[in-house]
């Protein structure tokens, strides 16, 4: 009887103890299930949560206010008085978030930059690189082929100057320059106008090739010279808005117009094929040194399987493209110098000094001897303020607590940060001795001309150097100026200039 009262009651306190367990787990359980979905719906709500913005139009969205002003960048930059530094847009179909300043640009491309990888859909980007913007290097998504791409390009595109390739620039550079000159002398009427821009982007196409390709052409050469206007077309191209970029049911209407991208980027493809790849390829030589970026490029096509024929003839293209933003920034300098005489004078003397009065020619070793030379290239791209390519975001993430859903086309207003009293004194003004006083900090946060994080671009050493080259070298044997200065119109937020922009009297230096 004992037994079997204590086997009774050590059951009952088993069960009991049983049930407690279970209650208490049971009650952790709940409470850890109240705290999940407290956490979602934080989530849902912070994912709802959108930026402010101007109610969208059918069909438009918000093209008509941007419509309303001289740039795109110049509407942005008005929107903030009604809807703060972060807000949305809507263009066309396409949701859009637009950055305004320093610390939203930063925790997009820096802090966040692994969630906005991603490149628009435009339909122009696909036509440039044979119907698949992703052949390009700056239009494409962020993917482990890009990083690929980069890494096999850095050491010859990003050269430092204490490097074998920056010597080897710095040379191909003064090379260049003496046949630029030559031909001038050839071409220009002294006190005449004179088109300057076809002869300058010819020898920044020179200076690339050879870097690039070890291969010079003659500035005769006609497939040359019209594969120089092309590249000069895509490049006006790319730094455009276009209505069809969000309206793309508006593809029938711009027809003949992307049939003749179609054609600029086909030329350019057949040129390097024929003229470059094919006959470098004859005789590569894995056993040898690397001569230039096209040796390397063919030798990654037969040592690696993952890279593709396709992938080194865009590469080759996207980078001796380069030429056209280093034709086009010095083009933009020659201009504000016949506006102002004076910043030419400033560079004339800096170039006199180091060249011990036109004993030598101007080499990129030159650079930090001549600090204004180097700040006009500066303000020239402070000023143009050319706008950054726009972002994707890759995945759902959020901006400064704002939700972002896949798919949104982020811009980055870099106009704004360039054009700010907050970060400026007289913004407005075009002076380049602004960084001489800045070039003492040695770093500008708020001056992003080349972009910053994963995506910087990969390239501005070149248009840096060779645009440095060019522009001392010229100024050292010719004065510059312009017959009629309204013939000089520039667009705002745009380093590109048109085809055919302004003409120039160049007056050989005593």
């Amino acid at each position: 009887m004992f037994f079997l009262i204590f086997y009774v009651i050590s059951g009952i306190f088993l069960v009991a103890t049983v049930t407690s367990y279970a209650i208490i787990i049971f009650s952790c359980q709940k409470k850890a299930n109240l705290r999940i979905e407290s956490e979602n719906s934080i989530k849902a709500k912070r994912k709802l949560l959108q930026a402010p913005g101007p109610r969208p139009w059918p069909i438009i969205g918000n093209l008509d206010i941007i419509g309303q002003f001289n740039n795109p960048f110049q509407g942005f930059g008005a929107l903030t008085k009604n809807y703060g530094d972060i807000y949305s847009l809507t263009l066309g179909h396409t949701r859009c978030l637009v950055v305004n300043n320093l610390d939203l640009i930063k925790e997009v491309l820096n802090k966040n930059g692994k969630f906005f990888g991603g490149r628009p859909e435009f339909l122009r980007y696909h036509k440039l690189f044979g119907g698949d913007r992703n052949n390009s290097l700056a239009l494409c998504d962020w993917s482990q082929l890009q990083q690929k791409r980069r890494n096999l390009a850095r050491r010859h595109c990003s050269p430092r100057s204490s490097s074998s390739y920056f010597a080897k620039m710095s040379q191909i550079g003064c090379n260049e320059i003496t046949n630029l000159l030559d031909n001038l002398k050839a071409s220009v009427e002294p006190g005449k106008p004179f088109d300057l821009k076809l002869v300058i982007l010819k020898a920044c196409a020179n200076m690339f090739s050879q870097y690039m390709c070890s291969m010079r052409f003659d500035y005769e050469d006609k497939e040359f010279e019209q594969v120089v206007q092309f590249f000069d077309e895509i490049f006006w191209e790319i730094n455009q808005g276009h209505p069809l970029d969000f309206l793309p049911w508006l593809l029938p209407f711009y027809s003949k117009h992307t049939k003749k991208i179609c054609h600029w980027s086909t030329t350019i493809r057949k040129f390097i094929l024929e003229r470059v790849i094919n006959r470098r390829e004859i005789n590569i030589d894995l056993d040898e040194p690397d001569v230039d970026f096209t040796d390397a490029l063919l030798k990654s096509l037969i040592e690696n399987k993952n890279v593709s024929r396709n992938t080194i003839i865009f590469m080759l293209e996207d980078f001796i493209g380069g030429h056209s933003a280093v034709g086009n920034l010095v083009m933009l300098s020659l201009a504000y110098i016949a506006k102002d005489p004076e910043i030419a004078k400033r560079i004339q003397c800096e170039v006199d000094y180091v060249s011990k009065n036109s004993q030598k020619s101007i080499n990129l070793h030159d650079m930090d001897k001549m600090p204004y030379t180097m700040a006009t290239i500066f303000e020239v791209l402070r000023y143009s303020s050319s706008p950054i390519v726009p972002h994707v975001a890759t995945e759902d993430t959020q901006i400064s607590d704002f939700g972002v859903t896949t798919g949104t086309i982020v811009f980055i207003n870099n106009y704004v940060l360039n054009t700010s009293p907050k970060y400026w004194k007289d913004p407005d003004q075009f002076q380049p001795e602004r960084f001489l006083e800045e070039r003492l900090k040695k770093n500008i946060p708020h001056f992003l001309p080349f972009s910053i994080g994963k995506r910087t671009c990969i390239g501005q050493n070149l248009v840096r150097g060779f645009g440095f080259i060019l522009l001392a070298n010229i100024l050292q044997n010719y004065n510059i100026n312009c017959s009629n200065l309204e013939t000089i119109k520039i667009k705002p937020a745009s380093v590109a200039l048109p085809a055919t922009c302004f003409p120039l009297v160049l007056t050989p230096r005593a």
